[in-house]
């Protein structure tokens, strides 16, 4: 069903055409044949099914007119610029091209007949359209019985060239029947769905009363087919991975009396209702003979690492070792100390792997993990590299998940050869994952959300300074390090930069020495060597630095219940899950705790957004789906990078209730007609479907 592969003559490239690199061009917008071509649908529609009299064009709406030149000339002032006026039997309209050519100078002369499409707006010498879409026409030149349709192009490929080809591919596609109905009847009167083939040529081909608003929403009943289909293909790609990866197997790892371990009468709290409920949940699944892949969302300090710590204990007790990857070496040290302080006294041993050992310790670790004396091991990037070999890998635990890749997590799967199954995997966020997201790109893993925060957390108070404020911000820390408190000063960038005028840390480290020679200051960054960067926050944990310069290097992990004030430089240029995350840094003990955003004027309009979304809410979930909404799924799906289909028109948020038809349909479809499901599979991803495996 994927069609026939253009060749070099052919749906792509007109007979008697050159190529001059026609196919490359194509390919450039992913089209390799002709149901990629039929696929390739309008961004936009113009209308130029009907002609305004020019005395009637309504005012801020691109309309069509038509009318005669009656004055052409090249003006030079107040630049040079080519100045028709255009004459029908109701009034003058004034055009003017800013840019042209000598031709168009010639072509645009006094008596010639011209069809414009463009926006009315008052000019210096009346209405007048500004670089219009000029037609040479005649008197009985007919008008267009469809909207015209505007696609995605690239360089060198113009609107008709595209429209030509898709054309063609229309008209072939009746002999190849590459746009027959593929899905059950069934479906399509369930969820009231139009034709397929009827959707792709009215997309392509709208009739001029076609209503312009439903199509640009991408609300029309055929856009509604459309997106379904591709919601649908992806749903059914990654629920047939889902099933691919329960076929295969993983050590049975039963509780063992959990709840009621010595684990938990260690802790010095008792878990919440929420961790209880998602402990559960990867117990369950750890006791399964397939691998566990499970993704555990819970927003700042909702308490993920004693529940990672809980479920490793189960993997341990049933003799298998657990493998805790971190994006940061921070972050993996802070997980090292926390842990030895659980797990060591039950007699567990754990090894710390980094790229940052020295190497008689490295070959320790290495001998400890290989031969089975470390049950648990807690590291960096180093846990996949080669010379790492796990006795008998059976959970591998995988904190800030998105911060790795599909490769790296791979890796990390491979180390488990030795037992000859595959582990179990539990992936950690603290990027609370929108709903319709988790729904549409993550629809092959088990998500489980910490949705409740543990008792005692105080909530962080955020506040807007513009930067002429900054004096006011100097008090404040003053005040709170004399107080017997600490505080973090947050800087983007370590040096300096010529394309950003922002406050590097380094400088800021210096300039903050000398504004408080009465306090403590430490100074913490990536290119910071790793022994000295752990020195640094262990001093700061301890108390003895009172305020911490750093740059986000501290945005996840770090964990100092006495920091109650933090204030983060330049926040209208971060994100905002990098805000949130910052901010969630204070607020770690009982003490009330401010985050104060140091901004400047002039702020972008998505920059003013970001921080009264940031400033009015402190929930991850609710900050989330608000990011969604203004920068899109990407920033969410550096963790899929490859093997899940990408929407092209469907939009999870906007398109919620097809989502949610597509995931039932998917079910429905994967259980009651496999072959519809491999048809459409075929039509919409063809060899492109990769199935996740990490």
């Amino acid at each position: 069903m994927k069609g026939k592969r253009l060749g070099r003559v052919g749906s792509l490239v007109a007979p008697g055409e050159p190529d001059e690199g026609m196919q490359d061009k194509f390919a450039a917008l992913g089209i390799a044949n002709e149901l990629d071509l039929v696929l390739h649908l309008p961004l936009r529609y113009e209308d130029e099914t009907h002609l305004y009299p020019i005395a009637a064009t309504p005012p801020d709406k691109v309309v069509q007119v038509e009318g005669t030149i009656i004055q052409s000339e090249v003006m030079y002032r107040p630049r040079r610029q080519l100045v028709c006026q255009v004459e029908d039997d109701t009034g003058i309209l004034f055009i003017r091209f800013l840019n042209f050519y000598g031709s168009q100078v010639k072509a645009y002369s006094v008596g010639k007949r011209v069809r414009l499409l463009g926006e009315v707006r008052k000019g210096f010498f009346g209405a007048e359209m500004v670089h219009p879409k000029c037609h040479m026409v005649s008197a009985d030149t007919l008008l267009p019985d469809a909207l015209t349709p505007i696609y995605p192009t690239t360089a060198g490929l113009s609107q008709e060239t595209i429209r030509k080809r898709i054309r063609q591919a229309l008209a072939h596609s009746d002999q190849t029947g590459s746009l027959n109905e593929v899905l059950p009847v069934e479906v399509l009167k369930r969820y009231q769905l139009q034709d397929f083939r009827e959707s792709v040529i009215f997309l392509h081909q709208p009739t001029a009363d076609a209503s312009v608003a439903l199509l640009q929403e991408g609300t029309h009943p055929a856009w509604s087919r459309i997106k379904f289909d591709e919601l649908l293909a992806q749903q059914l790609s990654l629920r047939l991975h889902y099933q691919k990866r329960r076929s295969r197997c993983a050590p049975a790892l039963p509780e063992k009396n959990l709840l009621t371990s010595t684990l938990l009468q260690l802790l010095s709290f008792d878990l919440t209702g929420a961790q209880k409920k998602v402990l559960a949940e990867i117990s369950s699944d750890l006791a399964k003979p397939h691998p566990m892949q499970r993704l555990l969302q819970g927003d700042v300090g909702s308490g993920k690492t004693v529940v990672a710590a809980l479920a490793a204990f189960q993997a341990i007790k049933n003799d298998y070792q657990v493998a805790i990857m971190a994006p940061t070496e921070i972050l993996a040290e802070q997980h090292y100390q926390k842990l030895s302080g659980w797990f060591t006294p039950l007699g567990i041993t754990i090894a710390w792997l980094s790229g940052s050992q020295k190497k008689k310790q490295r070959q320790d670790a290495l001998a400890d993990i290989s031969e089975g004396r470390a049950m648990l091991v807690i590291g960096t990037h180093a846990l996949f590299q080669e010379q790492v070999e796990f006795n008998r890998l059976g959970l591998a635990i995988i904190d800030e998940q998105h911060r790795f890749g599909v490769e790296q997590r791979l890796a990390l799967r491979t180390k488990a050869a030795k037992t000859g199954f595959v582990p179990h995997q539990l992936m950690m966020s603290a990027t609370p994952i929108p709903r319709t997201l988790a729904m549409s790109y993550y629809a092959d893993l088990d998500v489980s959300v910490i949705d409740e925060l543990p008792p005692g957390r105080t909530q962080v108070v955020t506040k807007l300074f513009e930067e002429i404020r900054r004096d006011e911000v100097i008090t404040r820390v003053r005040e709170s390090c004399h107080a017997g408190k600490q505080a973090y000063w947050v800087c983007p960038l370590i040096e300096e930069s010529d394309t950003l005028q922002l406050k590097t840390a380094l400088e800021t480290y210096e300039s903050l020495t000398l504004t408080f020679p009465d306090l403590k200051i430490g100074l913490v960054h990536g290119r910071l060597p790793s022994l000295e960067k752990s020195a640094v926050m262990e001093r700061f944990k301890q108390g003895s630095i009172q305020l911490l310069v750093a740059t986000t290097v501290i945005e996840v992990g770090v964990d100092v219940p006495n920091a109650c004030l933090m204030v983060i430089e330049h926040a209208e240029r971060m994100g905002l899950s990098q805000l949130h995350q910052l901010r969630g840094r204070v607020g770690r003990g009982a003490e009330a705790s401010v985050c104060i955003l140091l901004y400047q004027n002039p702020l972008s309009e998505n920059a003013r957004k970001r921080l009264r979304i940031i400033f009015e809410s402190t929930d991850g979930f609710e900050i989330a789906r608000q990011d969604l909404s203004l920068r899109g799924p990407g920033q969410f799906l550096s963790a899929r990078q490859s093997g899940v289909p990408m929407l092209r028109f469907a939009d999870p948020e906007k398109d919620a209730d097809l989502l949610a038809a597509a995931r039932i349909a998917a079910e429905e479809i994967l259980r009651d007609d496999s072959a519809s499901a491999q048809r459409h599979l075929l039509r919409w991803l063809g060899n492109k479907s990769q199935y996740l495996q990490a």
